[in-house]
């Protein structure tokens, strides 16, 4: 990575080295979130931060780890500015690692700017309401979560569960529009080598690198690249989105990985630890992270956010899953009983929630909406019944309760699931969803939908 800075200082006043930290002593007029090179005894150069500053000392991250340093032989060069990347339009169609490097044997990137990492959240008095539509290609998302443009919505999983799948599809299959400007950046956080290689091959053998920017940071990089990761994502999302207008849509993926890189450079500051381990400003963290994507008044581009954060035991109150709910606009629910039976992708849509899909739901058709409240209404009826079977029987259910029970089974089979290769349109979504219901419900049960919507698109009046 070239830094574009004037170095500053020098010093071999290393006081410890704990963990991923340096500890300096000596030091002046050093500021939060400088620049640091680091010297080591054998002349190799390695990339820091300043994390911390006090009267006489100074606490460094290293980016690169902190092996074969010594106290006594490390040099420590601060320079006079943040860390910043190179960005240009260069950057789409590339490969990079966690420091935003390119990573895939391709020329270095021409910079028309250097861009601070780090970042600021969107001010909120310039922010623009979410709006418009992004179009996955999967139909429980579009047609029963739809996402805005400038959203964020979490993807809660589980272990075990295809949330690596499911993310490269909406990667490949997502757009804002025949007419629009898009892109795409995959971060992925302490993933294997396989993983890897996985996302990689799926967006450079199915077309889909030439808009998008994939950005890898392996499970065996030091953890203070994980959490310049995100950064270094959003860094290149923005400068996309707000200096060449594109319509960006970033996915981080894992940030339970994130976080725990967190933690691990929390403890080794000392810090004291709050739930299960991780630190007190874990909230704000995020928050710093997520409050990057939005749109701005004046400005065509936006950023719309997917973090994937996977639920250990598939405990939603863990605190990561439970922050990201907090800060996020949404989330979607993967659920273990949908993959077991076989459902791809098992997106549970009764606990899954778009809070802003009534704003994107006013640039698709008109019966959208209604028709997703009615599709919600009549699955989680079948759902009531099928708990209810368990109990007393199914010998015991009216004919109207089997109705229900065979729509939630049609409902699972033909409009949750779908292959990861098959990309639908929302039109082809919506009019599923209609053939479902005049399929398995009688029309009297449409409850949710005003006649004049049933008039102009219900399946068995429109043939008549």
């Amino acid at each position: 990575m070239k830094v574009k800075f004037r170095l500053q200082k020098y010093y071999r006043t290393v006081r410890e080295v704990k963990g991923p930290l340096l500890i300096v002593e000596k030091v002046k007029e050093v500021g939060y979130g400088e620049v640091v090179k680091v010297l080591d005894p054998s002349g190799r150069e390695r990339m820091g931060t300043v994390i911390d500053v006090a009267e006489d000392f100074a606490v460094v991250q290293v980016l690169e780890g902190t092996s074969e340093l010594d106290v006594d032989h490390t040099t420590v060069s601060f320079y006079g500015d943040t860390y910043k990347i190179p960005m240009s339009d260069d950057v789409l169609g590339r490969v990079l690692d966690g420091l935003g490097r390119p990573n895939d044997e391709g020329p270095p990137i021409e910079p028309l700017d250097y861009m601070d990492v780090n970042g600021l959240p969107i001010n909120p008095v310039s922010r623009d309401y979410p709006k418009e539509f992004i179009e996955t290609g999967i139909s429980a998302i579009d047609g029963m979560n739809t996402i805005s443009r400038g959203q964020k919505i979490a993807l809660f999983t589980g272990s075990g569960l295809p949330h690596n799948l499911l993310t490269s599809q909406i990667a490949r299959q997502a757009r804002a529009g025949d007419e629009e400007d898009f892109a795409v950046v995959l971060a992925t956080m302490g993933v294997t080598s396989d993983e890897a290689r996985f996302f990689r091959e799926e967006l450079e053998g199915r077309g889909a690198l030439h808009r998008s920017v994939l950005i890898i940071n392996l499970a065996d990089d030091p953890p203070i690249e994980r959490l310049m990761t995100p950064r270094v994502a959003l860094t290149i999302a923005e400068y996309l989105a707000f200096e060449l207008g594109i319509h960006v849509l970033v996915l981080l993926t894992d940030m339970l990985n994130y976080a725990g890189a967190l933690r691990e450079i929390s403890a080794a500051r000392g810090e004291v630890p709050s739930r299960r381990g991780y630190p007190g400003y874990l909230y704000t963290d995020l928050a710093t992270l997520y409050e990057r994507c939005g749109r701005i008044k004046g400005l065509k581009g936006s950023i719309t956010l997917i973090p994937v954060v996977t639920m250990p035991n598939d405990d939603v109150t863990y605190p990561v899953v439970d922050l990201t709910g907090y800060i996020t606009e949404g989330q979607i629910y993967l659920d273990r009983g949908l993959h077991q039976k076989g459902i791809y992708p098992p997106i549970n849509v009764l606990p899954s929630l778009s809070r802003l899909m009534k704003e994107a739901a006013k640039y698709t058709r008109r019966d959208h909406m209604y028709l997703s409240n009615q599709l919600y209404a009549a699955y989680a009826e079948a759902q009531y019944i099928r708990s209810l079977s368990l109990v007393v029987g199914e010998e015991a259910l009216t004919p109207r309760d089997r109705k229900y029970l065979s729509f939630g089974e049609a409902f699972e089979r033909k409009f949750v699931n779908q292959g990861p290769y098959e990309r639908r349109s929302l039109d082809e979504t919506l009019e599923l969803g209609w053939e479902l219901l005049a399929e398995y419900l009688p029309e009297e049960e449409l409850t949710r939908i005003p006649p004049e919507i049933l008039e102009e698109y219900y399946p068995k009046r429109k043939r008549e």
